[in-house]
């Protein structure tokens, strides 16, 4: 049986830690151990994950990467090294990479290791149905499911028939430890579409999997932004990066929201 890290970046993450936390204490199989990377909060979220960890009984570090490593301001709350600092503090054998806003069935501990238990597979992720209080993004959430394949298909096309797909943080991406840090893990100097770079590096050791399972993720940014302006700005920084365009020149476009 293999031992799965879940490892959780936040940054004023207060509205939405405490019930992702929740989620976690009916997973069965349980994780191997769980692990919060904090981004220097502004805001309560550190309280509400010792508070919620002590009340839930669960198996969970909270780790604060601007502390640890002496970094202040923007520089702590780098999305990439934080997971990154998450995936060495881990002893896991598989790294589960889950966004504090997502929920997810009981049963994924099961689905990860059912799926990394084919030695073709290097990393997997979910479906993301993203919804809120008030509705569910259909459209949206169909689009993502598709660009999945099509932007390999489109700007890969030779990987792509060999199998990579493009997968997102909140799909709950996951793979071994040991590829992971063969790829070099995260890239940190990227400030967005780490989780691409990363689908990239993996696909040297196999194959990227789609799971025909869902998730949950919240839709804050879809509910700033609007549904048509969301739709362009995914589209429109899906097809730069795709065609070689900075992803730090991209980041001013993807503020962050919460």
């Amino acid at each position: 049986m293999s031992r799965v890290s879940i490892i959780i970046p936040t940054f004023n993450e207060s509205a939405t830690l405490q019930s992702t936390l929740r989620q976690l204490t009916i997973l069965n199989p349980p994780a191997y151990e769980i692990i919060i990377v904090d981004g220097n909060s502004t805001d309560n979220t550190i309280e509400i994950a010792k508070r919620s960890v002590e009340h839930f009984g669960l198996d969970c570090r909270v780790l604060s990467y601007g502390l640890s490593k002496g970094v202040e301001g923007e520089n702590c709350r780098s999305r990439s090294a934080q997971l990154n600092h998450g995936a060495k503090a881990a002893t896991g054998d598989i790294l589960c990479f889950l966004h504090a806003d997502t929920r997810i069935p009981d049963d994924t501990i099961a689905v990860i290791e059912k799926t990394l238990n084919d030695p073709a597979i290097a990393c997997g992720g979910f479906i993301s149905l993203m919804s809120g209080a008030e509705t569910t993004r259909w459209g949206i959430s169909l689009h993502n499911v598709l660009k999945t394949y099509y932007a390999p298909l489109l700007f890969r096309p030779r990987h792509f028939f060999k199998g990579l797909r493009l997968l997102f943080g909140d799909q709950v991406m996951f793979c071994r430890r040991s590829d992971f840090w063969q790829c070099g893990g995260f890239d940190e100097a990227l400030p967005i579409m780490e989780d691409g770079d990363l689908c990239l590096k993996l696909a040297k050791k196999g194959r990227i999997q789609q799971i025909n399972r869902v998730v949950h993720s919240s839709d804050r940014r879809v509910v700033y932004w609007g549904t048509w302006k969301a739709t362009a700005i995914y589209l429109y920084v899906g097809i730069l990066w795709g065609v070689g365009v900075s992803a730090t020149y991209l980041k001013q476009f993807y503020d962050d929201i919460r």
